[in-house]
């Protein structure tokens, strides 16, 4: 049995906001906990506005791609961060919930993916301090931003 937690960002096409959560989880992790991302509807790549800007971050998203969201990923994590996919989102005994109201990056400038970016990198660092509270994070890849 894994003893690393397991976390799931859980969005409509999983093209922006879950990806974006997880690939900043993994970065800032160091292995230490396990990210997954997945959406209800899943799209058929990720939005290219997002992969963009993280990319511009440092941060490679050239593996990243939609995943359907199912009750199996949810049941095999600890918790299951919801980002815009209420209602449809299934439901799990056990696992806990958290929803984090970000904007959609879908389409947008970069300054407004950016401004997106940040808000999920301040929530995922702050996840991180609470899920593992030994972690020493590296510095935010928004340093200079």
């Amino acid at each position: 049995m894994n003893d690393r937690p397991q976390i799931v960002f859980a969005c409509v096409r999983n093209g922006g906001r879950s990806v974006a959560a997880r690939v900043l989880t993994e970065h800032y992790a160091g292995g230490r906990v396990v990210a997954v991302s997945a959406g209800t509807q899943p799209g058929e790549h990720i939005h290219p506005e997002v992969a963009d800007v993280l990319n511009k971050l440092g941060l490679d998203t050239s593996k990243e791609h939609p995943k359907l969201l199912t009750r199996e990923t949810i049941a095999a994590s600890n918790l299951a961060i919801t980002l815009g996919c209420g209602e449809e989102c299934p439901y799990v005994p056990g696992v806990k919930y958290v929803d984090w109201p970000v904007d959609d990056p879908g389409g947008q400038d970069e300054a407004t993916v950016r401004r997106i970016v940040a808000d999920i990198d301040t929530r995922v660092r702050r996840l991180l301090v609470e899920l593992v509270p030994d972690i020493e994070l590296p510095p935010s890849v928004l340093g200079q931003s």
